[in-house]
């Protein structure tokens, strides 16, 4: 089961003569649970969300691993397992690995001796990094601090790098449409990113974008840790590399941006794309990624523009959703689970394996509040004014979501949420189906798993994540999630809590 709340081991006490050397040998440990602030509303808070569950990607939140671990893992750190695209050649080498204990694949990020000279600084950037979880990421699911290793632990992500498929590519190049998905959702993660208050991407390349089990593209999770000894990255220069990547995409080549500026101010767009495009593109939306590569190029940085913009932009190119990535890639589809759970389903199961978003309001609706009971306590002194002014506005909001008013109710369920004197399952649930029915599934996705984080054994959280990953098209996911939220209804029908 996926938790939104994951503490890593504490360290075990040494006898008290032997604490100061042992301290200088042992693995320097997160002493506390990673803190959670409130996850916000909205796409463009900066507000840190907090961390979700990883249970729809196989693995239960960021944790700490073993050195013993990763070895077993990595063959010892074999080098026929380096994936790195420098090979031995890299300073921080990058190795594929499989976890004894679940048989899931791993990405393993090794650091050279003396780039992480304090521990407490490294496993700090580490949990920082973890916090951040989107489905546009290769995302951070542990570490390890042992004497002088210092290492990350991320998803693998099986289907090679956007360098490969478009420097090294032996069967196809990419198709047009798909270097247009690949920047639509390489900027999705970076303004997740900047959202979520980490603007700072290191080195970003296409050697750092990664294709997943789906054919879906990630930004891997590496570079948002910080170098303990780099300090010239600005959101700026981060938009200045995008602008590199998507000169990258347009020509299939390394192309200098001084000389592709020089080419785009000579009026001479068609000379970056790549030949294998020809005829293939359509030149109208060539233009529009060209003029984008060239604005995050401009020497001034204030002239770039956002994130939010590379998104605004962007969106409207990606014309083909309903392509799976695999096919566009022209790689085997991923086995998926089935897409129902093998037993019988209640009635709120039965609605989410066919994605019946009316049927989950008309449930939601008639529940009411029933299984909020119990994750508030408040003290006399905290029914003030503000509290009935949050009070109106979950009411509000109520009103709102029985009318189907779903933007009202989104706004007026927000204003209860930033107050933050209560928390209530019912309104991250009611709000995340709000969002879905606005098609906006990231933060629905999002706010299902804040439900889960309040109550972490209520099936309805669940429920809502199933949905909202299956929106994502994330079927395997979403199955799997399906699946638990079955189990969870099954354990509560059997003398569990509420129903």
């Amino acid at each position: 089961m996926g938790c939104c709340q994951s503490s890593v081991r504490e360290k075990s006490e040494e006898k008290e003569g032997n604490q100061q050397q042992q301290q200088q040998q042992q693995p320097y440990h997160l002493t506390s649970s990673i803190s959670q602030p409130p996850i916000p509303h909205t796409d463009s808070s900066s507000t840190p969300p907090p961390i979700p569950p990883l249970g729809f990607d196989g693995f239960d939140g960021f944790s700490e691993f073993s050195l013993s671990d990763l070895k077993a893992a990595t063959n010892n750190f074999s080098s026929e397992l380096i994936v790195s695209e420098s090979g031995e050649k890299a300073p921080n080498l990058v190795y594929k690995g499989r976890l004894v204990s679940n048989r899931e694949w791993i990405a393993v990020k090794k650091f050279s001796k003396g780039a992480w000279p304090d521990p407490k600084q490294f496993v700090e950037e580490a949990s920082g990094v973890a916090k951040l979880r989107h489905p546009r990421l290769a995302n951070l699911i542990g570490y390890c601090c042992d004497g002088d290793h210092r290492l990350l632990v991320a998803q693998f992500m099986p289907n090679d790098t956007l360098a490969k498929h478009l420097f090294h590519w032996e069967h196809q190049t990419l198709e047009w449409a798909m270097r247009l998905r690949v920047a639509l959702y390489i900027a999705q993660a970076l303004n997740y990113c900047t959202s979520q208050g980490r603007p700072l991407y290191h080195d970003l390349n296409a050697y750092r974008v990664l294709f997943d089990q789906q054919g879906d593209p990630r930004l891997s999770c590496f570079g948002l840790m910080k170098n303990s000894r780099d300090g010239r990255v600005t959101p700026e220069s981060v938009i200045y590399s995008f602008g590199t990547v998507l000169l990258d995409l347009l020509s299939g080549k390394h192309i200098p941006p001084s000389h592709a500026l020089d080419m785009i101010q000579g009026k001479n767009n068609m000379l970056l794309m790549e030949s294998h495009l020809e005829g293939k593109f359509s030149t109208e939306e060539a233009t529009v990624v060209v003029n984008l590569a060239s604005k995050c190029l401009q020497y001034e940085p204030r002239e770039r523009p956002d994130t939010k913009e590379l998104v605004t932009t962007l969106a409207p190119l990606h014309t083909k959703p309903e392509v799976r990535s695999h096919i566009m890639l022209g790689i085997p589809k991923h086995e998926e689970a089935p897409s129902i759970p093998q037993r019988p389903l209640s009635a709120m199961g039965e609605a989410c394996s066919r994605m019946d978003l009316t049927a989950i309001h008309q449930i939601l609706v008639s529940t009411h509040y029933r299984d909020d009971e119990g994750t508030n306590e408040l003290s006399f002194q905290e029914w003030t004014q503000q509290m009935r002014d949050m009070l109106e506005a979950r009411k509000r909001g109520d009103y709102a979501f029985r009318d189907k008013d779903f933007k009202t109710a989104i706004d007026n369920y927000s204003q209860f949420i930033d107050v933050g004197t209560m928390v209530s399952p019912t309104v991250f649930a009611r709000r995340s189906l709000c969002y879905l029915l606005c098609d906006q599934p990231d933060p629905a996705l999002r706010d299902a798993m804040q439900a889960q984080c309040v109550y972490p054994d209520w099936p309805t959280a669940f429920y809502m994540q199933s949905v909202a990953l299956a929106k994502l098209d994330m079927n395997k996911d979403a199955a799997d999630m399906l699946n638990e939220a079955t189990t969870l209804e099954e354990k509560r029908q059997r003398g569990g809590r509420g129903s």
